[in-house]
């Protein structure tokens, strides 16, 4: 029997990071370090497709179910291939009743993508989320740590100018 070469692997730094990240839990609890892990993977490929995750689940010893029930959980995983900034625009009330629904429109016409979408020049991901812990300051979306509150039309023209350089 010939083993097929596995195509999806860290590369030495990042797996150093991993491994470093394994460390941190008590022996047979590797699947802890899931969330981060996770998170040095998307950093590597930019989504968590199903190589990606089967390739986590082997490094960490469980089974692939248990890596998609948390990437498929988390909307800061992304499973599909996204542009260069993801906007994590938030949905819910507090953001709705403080203009959101036009901010939003306005940014989906701006952009020229619905939800889930990414721009033709791969800059723009847009993404639906629920609560940003920002309610106070809404509307708001979060572009990777970054958070753009008291959203208006005009500063939304903004932000994706500069975004666009």
């Amino acid at each position: 029997m010939t083993e097929t070469p596995n195509l999806v692997a860290f590369t030495p730094e990042r797996l150093e990071k991993v491994k470093e990240i394994i460390a941190r839990y008590p022996e047979g609890r590797q699947k802890s370090a899931l969330l981060p892990v996770l998170h040095v993977a998307q950093e590597q490929w930019g989504w968590l497709s199903s190589e990606v995750m089967d390739y986590v689940a082997g490094i960490l010893s469980i089974e692939p179910v248990e890596v998609y029930e948390v990437a498929t959980f988390y909307t800061m995983y992304h499973l599909d291939p996204v542009g260069k900034h993801v906007i994590e625009y938030c949905r819910t009330g507090p953001c709705c009743l403080m203009g959101g629904e036009d901010v939003y429109g306005h940014l989906k016409k701006k952009l020229g993508i619905d939800a889930g979408q990414t721009t033709t020049d791969g800059l723009f991901t847009l993404k639906e989320v629920e609560c940003l812990a920002a309610c106070g300051w809404g509307p708001v979306f979060q572009i990777r740590e970054q958070f753009y509150m008291n959203l208006t039309n005009d500063k939304v023209d903004e932000i994706i100018e500069e975004l666009s350089k």
